[in-house]
């Protein structure tokens, strides 16, 4: 039986299906939504659709943006030689608030992951390698995360790199085995790019 009216009932529905959003989260959400000013609901609900609508991937990089090639690939002070390879957008932010990595980025968009049907060419490796053939890289850094998935993806890609001549080097101590970039502290990312090291 549902103890709510439709609207409210469809709200709590759709809170619920945000990750991390259980039953009771959905709830407190849906009243809080209910209990703002009609303007600020409007405001949240606009947000939502304009970045839904204007966010898309970068054609170089595949990091999420709203301008085609994004910011940082357009960036003429980043140092091209080096290639930060990361699973996610989130992660390309984690790497950015540090301040000290100056080259640019390869999203992924995952790791490989068998038990999850995720095979090599679900995931943005081709266009790496694809972009891997312009003589100015001279490092990839793999800042995959630090789980099965994340080592695996590493170490692929750096069998099909290692060959060209590039130099290939892994972020080293400083994220947990298990951790994902986008939870480590500016430090620990810091130390982890500072330590890294050739695979």
């Amino acid at each position: 039986m549902n103890y709510y009216a439709a609207p409210v009932a469809r709200l709590i529905e759709e809170f619920s299906k945000l990750p991390g959003i259980g039953r009771k989260t959905a709830q407190r959400l849906a009243f809080h939504v209910l209990n703002m000013r009609e303007a600020d609901v409007v405001n949240l609900s606009e947000s939502i659709v304009d970045a839904k609508k204007k966010i898309k991937y970068c054609s170089q990089c595949g990091n999420m943006t709203d301008i085609d090639p994004c910011n940082i690939c357009r960036n003429t002070q980043r140092d091209k030689r080096f290639i930060c390879v990361v699973e996610d957008p989130r992660d390309v932010v984690a790497m950015e608030k540090i301040r000290e990595f100056k080259g640019i980025y390869h999203v992924l968009h995952g790791a490989i992951s068998p038990m999850d049907g995720i095979g090599p060419e679900e995931i943005r490796i081709k266009e790496l390698l694809i972009r891997l053939q312009n003589d100015e890289v001279e490092e990839v850094i793999l800042a995959t995360n630090s789980t099965i998935e994340g080592e695996a993806t590493a170490m692929y890609i750096s069998k099909l790199v290692k060959p060209s001549g590039i130099k290939v080097t892994r972020i080293a101590h400083g994220i947990p085995v298990g951790g994902d970039l986008e939870y480590a502290d500016e430090v620990t990312l810091s130390k982890a790019l500072e330590g890294r090291r050739e695979i």
